[in-house]
């Protein structure tokens, strides 16, 4: 263990329950310095230079946010209010924040805390019964103000959600640029992972995920079986088409305003994290999705993402189609979309790293 100060009982366990909040791909892209007893230096950063996916670390800033409001959660459990503030002066891809924890007598503990280490991605299929007029109204509850969701319910919407996301997989399964990605993040024949997705949390079926692992072990293969043998069909049935039809909803958290800076996505983060909490709390299953997110920020920027002919245009489609679902009016406030239902919570999932593994010494940080 690394650390500045000793790390007392309570520090630890507010941190042992932030520690699962969710990061994209498992990356968990914090490290905590403790400074005194109440007093953590959180060191973000994020994938920006290897990750296709993590477009000017804006992803990962969500997660940042989830970690943040997750600390303030697990800090109430402890009659603590959490004040936390980013640094000024530190490069984008390295957001700092200062975390005090204070007294806060007669505050009660909030009990999405409790919820911290449970929730978790359902990849599966879930019920495709209509959420209760209760459940919305909980969920829409949970967001701070400042935040509201757009519900994408009903058969045909489900449909058109679940084309959007089995066309972007396409995308991203012929894209050299996240083959690297999609190689690095999976543990192979594994139920749960410290630090990746374990297969087993794809949504596969065995056999689609064994010829999976031989395929991505060289792009060399994953071009051939993608342009002679439809090699991309079986994952975007499995991952994609068939659980964005078997669910509730989809949905979109909007901001009143488009997001332009790190502050915008943590805060963004924290309300994703209180809602995504609510459905657990609510026994309804969550499975977040990014990518049309992603990729129409590109098209809209006019930044390019691979090196491939014939891409860029196919995202530019894609683009349109997320407008089409969205609205021209709010495609740009909307900072996460997902898919939500009844079901069993996933019996495979990304676990965490240790605590002792999270805990560096502030002056390697400084």
């Amino acid at each position: 263990m690394h650390a500045d100060h000793p790390i007392d009982a309570t520090l630890t366990a507010i941190l042992e329950q932030a520690r699962w909040a969710p990061s994209g791909d498992n990356t968990q892209p914090w490290r905590f310095a403790v400074r005194g007893p109440r007093h953590v230096v959180v060191h973000g950063f994020d994938t920006r230079s290897h990750c296709v996916y993590d477009l000017d670390g804006h992803p990962s800033q969500l997660s940042l946010g989830a970690l943040l409001e997750s600390m303030a959660l697990a800090a109430s459990s402890h009659g603590l209010r959490m004040e936390a503030q980013r640094r000024t002066g530190m490069p984008d891809h390295l957001p700092t924040f200062d975390a005090v924890f204070v007294d806060a007598p007669g505050m009660p503990p909030d009990p999405l805390a409790a919820l911290l280490p449970r929730r978790s991605v359902q990849r599966r299929r879930l019920s495709t019964r209509s959420l209760r007029v209760s459940e919305k109204a909980a969920l829409a509850a949970s967001l701070p103000p400042g935040y509201g969701v757009l519900w994408l319910e009903g058969a045909r919407t489900r449909f058109a959600c679940a084309r959007l996301m089995f066309n972007n997989a396409r995308l991203r399964l012929i894209m050299p640029e996240a083959h690297q990605v999609h190689r690095d993040v999976i543990e192979w024949n594994a139920r749960f992972s410290a630090d990746r997705i374990p297969d087993q949390a794809l949504g596969v079926d065995p056999m689609t995920a064994k010829l999976m692992r031989w395929i991505m072990r060289s792009w060399r293969r994953v071009d051939f079986f993608n342009t002679w043998l439809a090699g991309t069909l079986a994952p975007r049935l499995q991952m994609d088409l068939l659980p964005g039809w078997y669910c509730a909803a989809h949905f979109a958290l909007l901001a009143e305003a488009p997001p332009r800076h790190i502050d915008d996505y943590v805060a963004a983060g924290r309300a994703m994290q209180r809602f995504w909490l609510t459905a657990t709390e609510l026994g309804l299953q969550l499975q977040p999705e990014l990518t049309p997110l992603i990729f129409a920020r590109y098209v809209r920027e006019r930044r390019v993402f691979s090196r491939t002919g014939g891409l860029q245009e196919l995202a530019q489609e894609l683009a349109v189609q997320t407008r089409e679902l969205l609205g021209d009016t709010v495609s740009e406030r909307a900072v996460f979309l997902g898919r939500i239902g009844a079901g069993p919570p996933a019996d495979a999932r990304s676990l965490r790293r240790p605590l002792k593994d999270l805990l560096v010494a502030e002056s390697t940080h400084a």
